[in-house]
């Protein structure tokens, strides 16, 4: 099983003024842990179930880039995308962009949005839910188009119309940055996983509810004749042992996940503190005990 690590908060005592360096040390320590993936939130205000509108959020695509800037290796990307946040076309360019100046390191992770909040705020178009995805479907379509370089058409979609998907230059992840989908819907999310993606995004509910998800998954693998394995299964997971610092009771609450075929999870540091310490303190000794699982 490997390590992501996945930023909620951008608290600090000395705010806005900390936050830089935190974060470069946030990434530094990210890689001493050895993750694979060091990924942000994709929102204009914070999420009122992880505290108030009014605390810090930082707006995602700038901080990959500042981050990029301070990591070698890990792979960079937002968990997840918004699709109404930015037009398609400008966000497969957003990405290739992130992607060249990482050295190959940046992944797409998308969903259909639901903060609705954050877009009458800031006055940005909140579709209903069919329609919503119906754009993360033509999304996902036209970044493809993007990353083809053999392919610089026009694209026609009934949401969007793009004259040219000239993209360059072209992104360096051979043959495309991978794409994540963010979300257990059964009947479009997880379909469009199956689809379209390199990787799910499920949330650490109970085994139980993961092996369904799943199992669901496999099932619109097979109804496409897509072979299941081609699908990474990452799951997010926040975990009172690692906190506590139980480590062995972490690792053995994870072995779980990992028989059902999780081969990543990605930990959350806790809203208070700094993430850079809570990464070196938790996730540095517990990645080897990861790495025993599978």
């Amino acid at each position: 099983m490997r390590l992501g690590i996945h930023l909620t908060t951008f608290n600090h005592p000395e705010d806005p003024a900390g936050l830089a360096a935190e974060l470069a040390a946030t990434g530094r320590a990210a890689e001493a842990a050895g993750a694979e993936t060091l990924s942000v939130m994709d929102h204009y205000f914070q999420m009122e179930q992880n505290g108030r509108a009014e605390h810090p959020m930082l707006e995602g695509y700038t901080t990959l880039g500042f981050l990029a800037a301070h990591t070698t290796s890990t792979r960079l990307g937002l968990l997840v995308t918004g699709v109404t946040y930015r037009h398609p076309g400008l966000l497969a360019k957003i990405v290739t962009t992130l992607d060249v100046l990482s050295g190959g390191r940046a992944f797409l992770g998308i969903g259909a949005a639901w903060y609705d909040r954050e877009h009458r705020g800031l006055g940005v178009p909140y579709p209903s839910t069919a329609e919503r995805f119906e754009r993360l479907e033509e999304t996902l379509r036209i970044c493809r188009q993007m990353w083809d370089p053999a392919d610089n058409g026009p694209f026609e979609g009934r949401h969007f119309q793009l004259a040219e998907t000239l993209n360059s230059p072209p992104a360096m992840s051979s043959p495309r940055p991978k794409v994540l989908i963010g979300g257990g819907g059964e009947r479009k999310t997880l379909r469009l996983v199956a689809q379209y993606a390199d990787a799910c995004n499920l949330f650490a509910t109970s085994p139980e509810e993961v092996a369904h998800k799943l199992s669901v998954l496999d099932a619109h693998c097979a109804d496409l004749g897509r072979d299941p394995a081609e699908v990474q299964r990452t799951m997010l997971y926040r975990s009172e042992a690692l906190n506590d610092g139980d480590l062995d009771q972490a690792a053995k609450d994870l072995a779980v996940y990992a028989e059902l075929g999780i081969s990543t999870v990605i930990l959350v540091p806790p809203g208070q503190g700094s993430p850079a310490e809570w990464i070196e303190r938790r996730c540095v000794p517990l990645a080897p005990k990861l790495a025993e699982l599978g």
